[in-house]
């Protein structure tokens, strides 16, 4: 089982930026999927980005061109970093680890079975 602790939400004016920080422990997927999702108060869990061991990323269209997603090579720390962050970026953030068993990450919540407990992005305008 894959334990996963995320870190680094906070609170922010809008165009400010913050980091998000991901590190898993306990079995380490050799090939892995890593992803951020995030979660309004009664709304759906969305994907943000994927990445996965080989670096290939992807990216929802609502944040491409300002948050940034990585990977460390050990697989144990996953990032996001967040730029230019609006209003509307305000949720729970929650990171996701699931074994690689294709060529592209899946965007469903459910195909991941390991998640942190969440972490919390507030931006302000």
């Amino acid at each position: 089982q894959v334990r996963l602790v995320a870190s680094g939400g906070g609170s922010v004016q809008a165009g400010e930026s913050l980091r998000l920080s991901c590190t898993a422990s306990g079995y380490i997927y050799s090939s892995v999927c890593m992803a951020w999702f995030r979660q309004d108060p009664g709304k759906e869990r969305e994907v943000i980005a994927t990445v996965d061991d080989t670096g290939s990323t992807t990216y929802t269209d609502s944040v491409k061109g300002r948050f940034t997603i990585s990977l460390d090579g050990a697989r144990k720390n996953l990032y996001l970093q967040m730029n230019s962050l609006r209003p509307e970026d305000s949720a729970t953030y929650y990171c996701a680890a699931e074994y690689r068993g294709g060529t592209l990450c899946p965007v469903e919540r459910k195909r991941y079975r390991n998640w942190d407990q969440g972490t919390q992005v507030t931006v302000s305008s």
